[in-house]
């Protein structure tokens, strides 16, 4: 069955940044596939998550599950408690050039991604805009450009937060979990949503199989990536998984490619709601 199918890669730690990036873009660079990246900009305080650990009892399972303490490492595990919070891509501007040498398209993910994650609907309207602001500047100053699209940390927003993305000039966003692109209600801007699951969603032994089924009906999609996930431990996996969707006929391209195939008259205009999703620990837009 053939279809269109991009693959949005989140980076949301110093370690993805660090070793995941370039092992996902020798893999890319090998299949000849683009992609796009979504980049964490600032601060990396992953040792913070420990509180989610207290707080839900899903969490723990999830990092039982995707062998948590192998996937991200013992010093990400500490950042931001007793080890302080290293920058994210700003640490590494050589390999975001090289992200934009090698043709994938580079967008804006976060500025504190943990926070956002974990404190986003207890923080104010004022220190959202703030962490836009950070985020933007620091893109700004590694590329040179103003980001054209935003993928919200674990696919979590609000109505705050759409009303100030909604002013930010993005031509589109990446913040949801639906099925299909939408426009979003009350900003006029085109979703472009992670449809797929992912693998740290549905582990590694099932995980392939799951996915291959979802894409089986053609169309265009949206595969989640994470670089922490397919640029780690599941690296292997990953690749497997690539050559199968290639027998499948599929055609790979950036996001902000398939902006301009999507018949937007046609658009249904469409509020998000929260829901856990299977495999999830909290809930997230869809």
């Amino acid at each position: 069955m053939s279809g269109i199918l991009g693959l949005k890669i989140d980076v949301d730690t110093y370690q993805g940044m660090r070793v995941g990036v370039p092992r996902l873009l020798d893999i890319l660079r090998k299949n000849n596939l683009p992609a796009t990246f979504y980049l964490s900009i600032g601060p990396d305080a992953s040792g913070r998550a420990v509180l989610q650990l207290l707080r839900n009892p899903r969490f723990l399972k999830k990092m039982i599950r995707t062998r948590a303490a192998s996937l991200y490492g013992l010093r990400t595990a500490l950042y931001g408690t007793l080890l302080p919070s290293p920058l994210i891509a700003l640490s590494f501007p050589d390999i975001v050039r090289r992200i934009k040498a090698e043709g994938h398209e580079v967008q804006f993910h976060a500025w504190d991604h943990r926070r956002w994650q974990d404190e986003l609907f207890t923080k104010s309207e004022v220190w959202i805009r703030d962490w836009f602001k950070r985020g933007i500047a620091g893109f700004e100053s590694l590329l040179g450009e103003k980001p054209q699209s935003f993928g919200a940390p674990a696919w979590l927003i609000d109505d705050r937060v759409l009303a100030i993305a909604g002013g930010l000039g993005f031509e589109y966003l990446s913040c949801t979990r639906a099925r299909a692109p939408f426009i979003h209600e009350g900003i006029n801007i085109v979703e472009i949503p992670s449809d797929i699951p992912c693998f740290e969603e549905v582990g590694m032994e099932e995980g392939t199989q799951k996915i291959l089924s979802a894409l089986a009906v053609g169309g265009m999609h949206v595969l989640p990536v994470h670089a922490e996930v397919e640029g780690g431990i599941m690296a292997d996996n990953f690749i497997a998984l690539l050559s199968s969707i290639k027998k499948m006929d599929y055609r790979f391209a950036r996001l902000c490619d398939m902006l301009p195939l999507l018949n937007r008259p046609a658009l249904p205009v469409r509020r998000f709601r929260l829901e856990l999703l299977p495999g999830r620990s909290v809930e997230c837009a869809v």
